[in-house]
């Protein structure tokens, strides 16, 4: 799988995890160069709190693209050191 944005390659795994729809990439799949910390924080009622980071790919900035559960809950260890995309990157196989 291969997550896209800015015609760059975000992430790149053969091992998702797919949680309600979403595929979470293991955290070293990451190409970080990309990646700029955000404040921003959420809580999910059974996966606990996510935080983010925001996408910078030639120039363009992607706010808080991508999430990840630093300590998941229980019910959701699988996820733990993996990272999620959203607003416009692409999920491809």
């Amino acid at each position: 799988m291969k997550a896209i944005w800015n015609n760059k390659v975000i992430a790149e795994s053969n091992n998702t995890v797919v949680i309600e729809g979403n595929h979470y990439f293991p955290e070293e799949s990451l190409n970080k160069a990309f990646c700029k910390s955000s404040d921003l924080k959420s809580t999910c009622a059974w996966k606990g709190e996510a935080s983010y980071y925001s996408l910078e790919v030639d120039g363009k900035v992607n706010k808080d693209a991508v999430w990840y559960y630093e300590n998941p809950s229980e019910l959701a260890k699988a996820i733990k050191n993996h990272v999620a995309f959203w607003r416009g990157i692409e999920i491809t196989e």
